[in-house]
């Protein structure tokens, strides 16, 4: 908590951040009043209606300014001077220490005091070092490293001290093994920040970070198999390993040495024949994974269980589509909008359809739910008094339960894919009872306290 924290001061003391100088050929257009206010009377009062008075007055006065600033700012394309002084701004701007090296001194930070809580009695030497080559990184980053400082030149100056990080990293890791906790979390909590981390940081979209889990847990289960039969997993670690530097070095260099017009230089092939062989590597050691998993007998079960949940769920899906479509032809939304239009308490509405959500739950997937009730609903709830945040929130926490409740819960056919022989269906069924329970409390909070909801919207006006 203290490293994090440390990373979190530094950060808005603007010590640790982006060192990019690469600034744009256009400049920024200039921006304009947050509301059109050359409309007409009629859509002018529309506006104030869904807006607010103090907020189109609020964009009258920035339009009149705008005006009487000549007109909002166009952009145009910067010349050679305008292009050296936005780099200089730029440079100028860089704060001290990159972002990434930020980054890689947390991680292995919290690795390292880790290692130190969970044995105390190991020697503490080789962890000093360890700490000791993370305060090196960030001195060489201060002193030395710059904002226009190449890939290549980096890395070499980083060379010396992560090689000691590296090697102060054996006994921690051996430490963090020891304990059965962290053996047992810690690589699936790595996957999974892999794989979300890697669409939230804008790296891939979700096809490719999903190919990426299905990767890692086939490299975990290898890797687990092996383990118990008293094998070696090294090849799945040295693969593991060359996934991370597959990914540091498509992160920190421009790979691109066969496109026309562009001549590499020698840090770029040098990159590009390290990530392609750390690539090739990364592919033989999943496919290796397979293999120890065909060959136990693992991988077959798995893709037959998948296979037949895939199935079961498409077939879920086509027949929602296909009632979606009979419910539409034969006009039941306007039956339905006019049943709950016809109750006076809005309150009264809202609680009916949560209601029938909550029991489609039962036999139709959340998806479905979306598709078919949400829209023929959502016009009523929606058209009332009730904050659109707080509805959007209660009908959400409302369909995770469709997740848990028996007989189409998604949750249920992923545990009774992966559970043994001896836990049956109806052990599933009965073991879900408390947590749906536990999420119908979370509703009624909810419900009781809607600023939980509410508060952040509030804040941000």
């Amino acid at each position: 908590m203290v490293l994090i924290g440390g990373f979190l001061i530094l950060s808005q003391a603007n010590l640790i951040g982006q060192q990019g100088i690469v600034v744009s050929s256009q400049t920024d257009a200039g921006q304009s009043s947050e509301l059109r206010t050359n409309v007409s009377d009629k859509c002018r009062e529309s506006m104030i209606a869904l807006h607010g008075q103090d907020r189109w007055d609020r964009a009258v006065a920035q339009q009149a300014a705008i005006a009487a600033a000549g007109g909002v700012a166009q952009s145009h394309t910067r010349t050679a001077e305008e292009l050296a002084q936005a780099r200089a701004a730029a440079i100028a701007a860089a704060a001290p220490i990159g972002s990434g090296i930020g980054i890689l001194v947390l991680l292995f930070g919290l690795v390292l005091t880790t290692a130190r809580g969970v044995g105390p009695s190991q020697d503490p030497r080789p962890l000093l070092i360890g700490a000791g080559a993370l305060g090196a990184m960030l001195l060489l980053d201060i002193a030395i490293i710059g904002p226009e400082t190449s890939s290549g030149a980096t890395f070499l100056i980083m060379a010396l001290p992560v090689a000691v990080l590296l090697w102060a990293m054996r006994p921690a890791i051996a430490a963090l093994a020891r304990n059965d906790l962290i053996r047992v979390v810690f690589p699936p909590l790595i996957l999974i920040i892999a794989v979300l981390g890697s669409i939230l940081g804008g790296i891939t979209n979700p096809t490719p970070a999903a190919a990426l889990g299905a990767a890692g847990a086939i490299m975990l289960a290898a890797f687990r198999k092996l383990k118990d039969q008293g094998g070696s997993g090294a090849m799945i670690l040295a693969a593991s390993f060359a996934v991370v530097i597959m990914l540091l070095f498509g992160v920190n260099f421009d790979l691109r040495v066969k496109v026309d017009g562009l001549t590499p230089s020698l840090e770029q092939w040098v990159a590009f024949v390290i990530a392609q062989a750390a690539y090739h590597f990364t592919v033989f050691g999943v496919l290796y994974a397979c293999w120890v998993l065909w060959r136990t007998a693992v991988l077959s079960s798995v893709v037959r269980e998948t296979a037949k949940v895939t199935s079961m769920v498409f077939a879920i899906l086509i027949g929602s589509q296909i009632l979606n479509l009979v419910l539409i032809s034969f006009g039941g939304e306007h039956y339905i909008q006019s049943f709950l239009r016809a109750f006076d308490n809005e309150m009264t509405v809202f609680l009916i359809v949560m209601l029938v959500l909550f029991i489609l739950g039962f036999v139709l997937d959340f998806l479905e739910i979306i598709y078919i009730v949400v829209p023929i609903v959502g016009p009523v709830i929606y058209g009332g008094t009730m904050d659109p945040s707080w509805v959007t929130i209660m009908i959400t926490v409302n369909l995770q339960t469709s997740f848990l409740t028996p007989p189409f819960g998604f949750a249920l056919f992923y545990l009774r894919g992966v559970a043994p022989k001896e836990v049956t269906t109806r052990h599933i069924y009965q073991g879900v009872i408390p947590f749906v329970f536990i999420q119908v409390a979370a509703l009624f909070l909810l419900w009781l306290f809607p600023w939980i909801v509410t508060i952040v919207p509030n804040l941000l006006g």
